[in-house]
């Protein structure tokens, strides 16, 4: 487990800032305790300092994870974030889209979401900015990319796309035989 270098550190908040802008800082600067990004096999975790210090004298090869996973970065240097960054991601997002209750299940399949079940969004929302997805109760269901931007989905027609599905918490269900 080591640091990001500056160019993993630069991919990676880039990525992020996409989903939760400048709050950024809130992830690094908190109050109860300190917190750190770390690289083991070319996942990117969110570990205290606290759980980094007890975990210093495991070995490299016997460590399999520790915090929480926010991606991880690809042979050909792009990082992808996944479904375990969700609260993290939920909590501090600036874009969001809720979708009604009768496509909730179509985008748990891994579906994009269609204008048709577009509930609402926030008034901000830019043409692919990073959004997160929730139900009508309030519930993070995941994230992606918006396709239009608030006005364009003001205008357009019910089967237009209004944000494309990155990962969702249908996914655990979806790479259950993958993960095993």
């Amino acid at each position: 487990m080591r640091p990001l270098t500056d160019q993993e550190t630069k991919v990676f908040f880039e990525k992020l800032a996409k989903y939760i802008g400048q709050n950024i800082k809130y992830l690094i600067d908190r109050e109860d305790e300190k917190y750190c990004f770390r690289l083991h096999n070319d996942r990117v975790y969110y570990v205290s300092q606290r759980l980094l210090k007890a975990a210093g004298p495991i070995g490299r090869k016997q460590l399999m994870s520790i915090g929480v996973c926010f991606g991880k970065f690809s042979k050909t240097g792009k990082f992808r974030l996944q479904i375990t960054a969700l609260d993290y991601i939920a909590r501090y997002s600036t874009r969001r889209i809720w979708i009604k209750p009768t496509v909730e299940q179509s985008f748990l399949y891994g579906n994009h979401v269609l204008k048709s079940g577009l509930a609402k969004i926030t008034d901000d929302t830019d043409s692919l900015s990073g959004v997160v997805i929730y139900n009508m109760s309030e519930l993070p269901l995941g994230f992606g990319l918006s396709a239009k931007s608030t006005e364009e989905c003001r205008s357009g027609t019910s089967g237009d796309i209004v944000a494309f599905n990155q990962a969702d918490v249908g996914a655990y269900l979806r790479d259950e035989d993958t993960l095993l």
